[in-house]
């Protein structure tokens, strides 16, 4: 589902809003061997030997948290991430709880037993959600493509040191941080303050 934002949309895959919280389902339809973890920018995809990468779904996801939390007025810790990878895969290093094959997420949900929100919350989040979802069809898809790329290219721009720019993916103000390994070591580039949990980085400007 695409929902509106304060600055534009998100797309979402599943939402379920209970009274012991509300739950966000990252799904990922792939095969092969699974290669990551929660800290990693990038998890590895093998199959028959041929690798690729891809965006770690949890910092993915985390994006979708932090514009729901907004458009609801709840705190983060209320709103909980899951990944549920649905083909025939195989995790080849060790996963976070909330990483889960098939129906696995659905276990996960019901390992939730703490009440949360009342059930006049529930009703008032639900139509919260339907009333700023976007009416599904090429148009929506479209402004939600062109919103992306205008986020990630705004997310490319360097910012001088003296500025005080907001994080691409939380958007949080940034902190300036430093390069400590490989062949950039020792350069310095704006990094989100909720790092490792938010990836989010911008180059800097010395203009």
């Amino acid at each position: 589902m695409t929902i509106a934002t304060h600055d534009g949309t998100t797309q979402i895959d599943h939402i379920i809003v209970s009274r012991y919280g509300i739950f966000v389902i990252e799904t990922k339809n792939m095969k092969g061997w699974i290669y990551g973890n929660e800290f990693q920018r990038q998890w590895t995809q093998v199959i028959y030997k041929k690798k690729s990468k891809f965006m770690n779904p949890l910092h993915q996801n985390y994006g979708h948290i932090k514009n729901l939390s907004e458009l609801l007025g709840i705190d983060e810790c209320d709103i909980d991430s899951i990944i549920a990878f649905v083909r025939d895969h195989t995790f080849k290093t060790p996963m976070p709880d909330n990483v889960t094959s098939g129906f696995g997420c659905f276990g996960y949900i019901k390992s939730s037993k703490q009440v949360v929100f009342s059930p006049e919350e529930v009703e008032e989040y639900v139509l919260a959600i339907k009333t700023n979802q976007k009416i599904p069809g090429r148009a929506t898809e479209k402004a939600h493509i062109a919103h992306v790329k205008n986020k990630r290219q705004e997310a490319e721009k360097p910012y001088s040191v003296s500025s005080d720019p907001h994080c691409p993916k939380c958007g949080n103000p940034m902190i300036l941080r430093t390069t400590k390994k490989g062949p950039h070591a020792g350069e310095h580039f704006w990094g989100s303050p909720d790092f490792p949990r938010c990836r989010g980085t911008r180059k800097i400007s010395y203009q």
